[in-house]
């Protein structure tokens, strides 16, 4: 994995992880990199820093200084972008019914009027999202992970 600190045409500064440069130059000549604040797809890379490990002696931390640390939850918001999009993952978790991988189905039978039309999101491979997208279906990619109900 690779992460580059990209820049859209409107100067808007975001990191995004790569599987890969190549897989990187993939995405970015299909137009399929967007700024996450205007959506713009003419991106860039940035200027970045590399980051460098240090000497293993020198990254280790002492016993005493590791407990004293404030430990940081991971899956709490950290910044006001992490903060929003968990304030609209509660927002469609609770108001829109989570129906899994049935998702392209569902979306394509309440576009078509098979059946009665209703919020929902779940989770579709990337052929049949972009199917349901060429079929003038009214979908959007959520900028989070769902949480999986099992029932």
């Amino acid at each position: 994995m690779i992460s580059y600190t990209l820049k859209c045409e409107n100067d808007h500064r975001f990191d995004s992880w790569f599987q890969s440069s190549h897989a990187f130059a993939k995405l970015h000549n299909a137009g399929m990199i967007a700024c996450p604040v205007c959506e713009s797809v003419s991106v860039e890379k940035s200027i970045m820093a590399p980051r460098v490990r240090p000497a293993r002696s020198a990254a280790a931390v002492p016993a005493e200084t590791a407990s004293s640390h404030e430990s940081t939850n991971l899956s709490t918001p950290q910044t006001k972008a992490e903060l929003e999009i968990s304030k609209l993952k509660a927002e469609i978790e609770s108001s829109a019914e989570y129906v899994g991988m049935e998702f392209a189905a569902q979306a394509r039978d309440m576009f078509t009027g098979d059946t009665p039309q209703k919020p929902i999101y779940g989770e579709t491979s990337i052929e049949d999202a972009k199917q349901l997208l060429e079929d003038g279906v009214p979908v959007a990619p959520l900028p989070f992970v769902p949480t999986r109900k099992t029932n």
